[in-house]
């Protein structure tokens, strides 16, 4: 149990440190992106750009999460339902600034997303090497 809550915290870390790294990026690599920020003016393909960032961010804070929780496959999971029950009073707060697509799909994404990144670290089952005899 203690190892699922550290892990949902570190996860929850990753998260934040991650999509902030990222966010950063954006301000630098696209045009226009630091001034339609704070109004949510952004075009398609900002709107794409903060949708990529998030995914990045939610799937490594999902490996991370399996990785430190190891036998609880929980972990990812339960950071990413914490993560949309944090993140859907925002997106109503901000309704009107966004189209409803941005909010369904942002919402919608991001405990999956979490998940995936959890089984990303599970390692593949063993097979018989070539030649070996499997029994039978």
């Amino acid at each position: 149990m203690k190892r699922t809550i550290f892990a949902v915290i570190a996860s929850a870390v990753v998260w934040v440190v991650v999509v902030s790294l990222l966010d950063r990026l954006l301000r630098l690599t696209i045009a226009g992106y630091t001034e339609a920020e704070p109004t949510f003016a952004f075009t398609l393909s900002m709107m794409l750009a903060r949708f990529g960032i998030s995914a990045l961010s939610s799937l490594a804070a999902g490996a991370v999460a399996a990785l430190i929780a190891r036998s609880a496959a929980r972990a990812p999971w339960i950071t990413g339902a914490i993560f949309l029950v944090l993140f859907v009073p925002e997106h109503i707060k901000i309704g009107n600034a966004l189209p409803l697509w941005y909010h369904l799909t942002f919402l919608l994404t991001l405990v999956p997303l979490f998940g995936a990144g959890g089984l990303l670290t599970r390692r593949p089952a063993a097979t018989p090497a070539a030649g070996t005899p499997t029994g039978g």
